[in-house]
């Protein structure tokens, strides 16, 4: 396995790991300019996993200075593994990068936000030593908005 920060050339497959964890077929094109914007921004890293130059994982963190904290903190944004590399020590070993790119640019704590549903993430996080210390409230703007919980929403 291969570990790199990804580039402009990475953004279809990017894409394609991000929509099948939320299990939806995101549009490419509102994806690809956010994407383009965050790679142009000193405040995101976008982590790569590679198999024979596939990439298999990614592991997007923004990093930000929050008053609460009067600190610097690193954000879990997505992080997605190729369904069929599941349950192989990928995510873990991506983490661990991601703890290690917190630490090198000064942040005082990693966070991640995740959706209810996704029990199985729930327990990889706690195994890896994250603790559930927040709630997580949303609200929708969009006009076909539920209450109701599900994944790629």
């Amino acid at each position: 396995m291969q570990y790199r920060k990804s580039t402009s050339d990475d953004c279809i497959a990017i894409h394609r790991l991000i929509s099948e964890m939320e299990q939806t077929d995101l549009p490419y094109q509102p994806f690809s300019k956010i994407y383009q914007r965050q790679l142009a921004d000193e405040r995101y890293y976008c982590l790569l996993c590679e198999d024979n130059e596939q990439i298999i994982g990614v592991l997007n963190l923004r990093f930000e200075e929050q008053l609460h904290h009067c600190a610097l903190i690193a954000e879990i944004l997505e992080f997605a593994v190729a369904s069929s590399y599941r349950r192989q020590g990928i995510g873990k070993q991506m983490l661990a990068k991601a703890v290690e790119l917190a630490q090198i640019f000064d942040c005082t704590q990693l966070e991640v936000a995740c959706n209810q549903l996704r029990t199985d993430t729930h327990r990889f996080y706690e195994r890896e030593g994250l603790h559930n210390f927040h709630f997580k409230f949303s609200r929708s703007f969009l006009n076909n908005a539920s209450s109701k919980n599900m994944i790629g929403q």
